[in-house]
């Protein structure tokens, strides 16, 4: 890994010595919700210049322990210990409101996970970075707005004038995370907290924010404290390396040693989870109970690798900078490279879907004068009968919109779909109804999809018509037992339920009209890697059951290669290159797909 380099007028022997003593430093820290303890006294040490990679699923602790660290914890929740900054003895959770405040986004920042809900929807980008730089520092207008526009154009916002007097809203997810950025490093702090700042984003904005944030911390010799579920992002980005679970820390150190050997069995699931690894006897994804219970078994490393597929390469930890991330210009989208080869299940003779030349626009008004923006531009595909086709790309490119049309919940402007043969691309409310009867579609948020006023089995069972209420709910159940839930679950409400279960509901209440055809648009995008495996475990057994095909959306690359047979690849409303999974991630064609796959965070070695 790239290390921080020093240049102080102080000796190499100074600067070393530097390096060692702690940023920050964390003894025995609790968190109490009540009387019940959340975070069991964990201890952290961050050097100056180190990039710190704390890791955990939903519900580790690893977010309360940033918000202890800033004197954020919400109400209700009380923290012990010591935390201690750099060149201070006091300790900042016995310090008060004001002592707190002089201190946030002066010698500790933080950006967060949300940035939408983070910035002020009211004040325009220049006005709310300039806020930052006035609460600590008593300096003219002029030196405060050259101070500003200079952090926006060391951030990737070149055209500063325009980002300084945007809103929030008027920006892109990956532009509003530059600005958070710019906010928390423009004082520069002498350590930068970043909860989950890239989950949102896609893999070429997801990159080029953590290329940002380790240049950022490395000109400003900061250190980082870099918090997240995603095992790829870490291992490109971090030094050093934290496990969280159940608000203890398992396993810690250099990152290239807990990789590459880890010691604590839940850090061994973890890593084979994130890299989507098979059981080689049943062919399916391990999930973290299988890996942690047959480390527990066999208590070696060497038997737990008869169970994991070995083939994949060793890990690889470099933070890779030469690779340009800029879109490629769009007359490059014209050369699309097809590849479809017939698949396995091309024998059936038939296709479930049938796209072609598919145009989506729509008209938007501003200030009296109407734009039209085209979201697709002629796209073309089939699917076989009982395929899993996978579409990729990047937010914006008009993947969601094509699932919206094939599943008549929105009509093309111009351009052909043919369902088992029959033209519905019209949207006629006669052509709809068929649509709805042989297509579903699961959503990428749960939560936002499911009535928060409708128990479990009512909300499974709203699609039918002439049901009695005993027979939707004994059909519920069946259904929730077949996803893995108990049918006990079915008088609950979602807010009762977590994520990973959540979407499986999502996924029962899709299968209750027996569709022909599932559409998945990001079902796993939200998830955590251990419940991410079993849900895609969960897609492809009811596959193979209720025998339908799949159309699965993602901006993850890993999770298409393995669930899809078939891969199209999009970008402005084209598809760009589409063929066999194994024949597009090995041998890409498109520049555009190359560019995608060398953004992607992994813990793999490129093959």
């Amino acid at each position: 890994m790239t290390q921080v380099q020093q240049d102080n007028g102080h000796s190499h022997e100074d600067s070393q010595e530097a390096r060692r003593k702690p940023v920050l430093s964390i003894r025995n820290l609790k968190v109490f919700s009540g009387e019940r303890e959340i975070i069991h006294g964990i201890d952290l040490d961050i050097a100056q210049g180190e990039r710190f990679g704390l890791i955990g699923e939903s519900g580790s602790g690893k977010s309360l322990t940033c918000l202890a660290t800033m004197g954020l914890l919400p109400h209700g929740l009380r923290a012990e210990g010591t935390i201690q900054l750099s060149g201070s003895s006091d300790n900042l959770l016995a310090s008060g409101d004001a002592a707190m405040r002089k201190l946030r986004g002066k010698t500790v920042s933080m950006v967060f996970q949300e940035p939408m809900t983070a910035l002020n929807p009211l004040m325009t980008v220049g006005r709310q970075i300039s806020e930052a730089v006035t609460i600590h520092h008593s300096l003219p207008a002029t030196e405060v707005k050259q101070k500003v526009s200079a952090m926006l154009e060391s951030v990737g916002l070149a055209d500063t004038k325009r980002a300084e007097s945007s809103y929030p809203f008027q920006m892109s997810g990956g532009q509003r995370q530059r600005v958070m950025l710019a906010m928390a490093m423009i004082n520069k702090p002498q350590i930068l907290l970043a909860d989950e700042p890239t989950t949102a984003l896609d893999v070429t904005v997801q990159r080029q924010v953590t290329d940002l944030m380790a240049q950022q911390v490395l000109s400003s010799g900061s250190s980082l404290l870099f918090i997240t579920h995603d095992l790829g992002v870490v291992a490109g980005l971090c030094t050093q390396v934290a496990i969280m679970r159940h608000g203890r820390i398992v396993e810690q150190g250099k990152l290239d040693d807990v990789f590459a050997n880890p010691q604590h069995p839940y850090t061994k699931a973890l890593l084979a989870a994130a890299q989507l690894r098979k059981n080689t006897a049943t062919n399916r994804l391990l999930t973290l109970e299988d890996l942690e219970s047959q480390d527990t078994a066999n208590k070696t490393e060497s038997r737990l690798a008869n169970v994991i597929d070995q083939s994949q390469a060793k890990p690889s930890f470099t933070l890779r900078s030469d690779i340009p991330h800029n879109m490629i210009p769009d007359d490059e989208t014209r050369s699309i490279v097809f590849n479809r080869l017939p698949s396995n299940l091309a024998e059936h003779n038939e296709n479930a879907l049938e796209v072609s030349e598919l145009v989506r626009e729509y008209r938007t008004r501003t200030f009296g004068s109407s734009h039209t923006f085209q979201a697709l531009k002629g796209i073309s595909f089939d699917v076989h009968r009982g395929e899993k086709f996978g579409i990729v790309g990047e937010s914006g490119c008009g993947k969601s919109t094509t699932l919206r049309l094939l599943g008549a919940l929105d009509h093309a402007t111009t351009g052909s779909i043919k369902l088992f043969g029959r033209e519905v691309a019209d949207g006629s409310a006669k052509d709809a109804s068929y649509v709805h009867k042989k297509v579903q579609v699961i959503f990428q948020d749960p939560m936002g999809s499911l009535d928060p006023r409708m128990r479990v089995w009512q909300i499974i069972s709203e699609p039918l018509k002439g049901v009695s209420r005993h027979e939707c709910q004994e059909r519920s159940e069946q259904l929730l037992t077949s996803v893995g839930l108990d049918a006990s679950c079915a008088t609950r409400y979602p807010h009762q339920f977590s994520g990973g279960q959540r979407q499986r509901i999502a996924i029962a209440r899709a299968l209750i009209t027996k569709p022909e055809i599932l559409l998945a648009d990001e079902a796993v995008s939200a998830l955590d890697v251990s419940v991410r495996a079993q849900v895609l475990n969960l897609l492809a057994d009811l596959a193979e059951t209720y025998e339908f095909t799949l159309v699965f959306v993602s901006h993850d690359l890993h999770v298409v290669r393995n669930q899809c047979d078939v891969v199209a690849v999009m970008h402005a409303g084209r598809i760009v290159e589409c063929g066999p999974s194994d024949d597009i991630y090995r041998h890409p064609q498109h520049p555009y797909t190359k560019k995608l796959l060398a953004a992607m965070p992994s813990i793999d070695a490129v093959s």
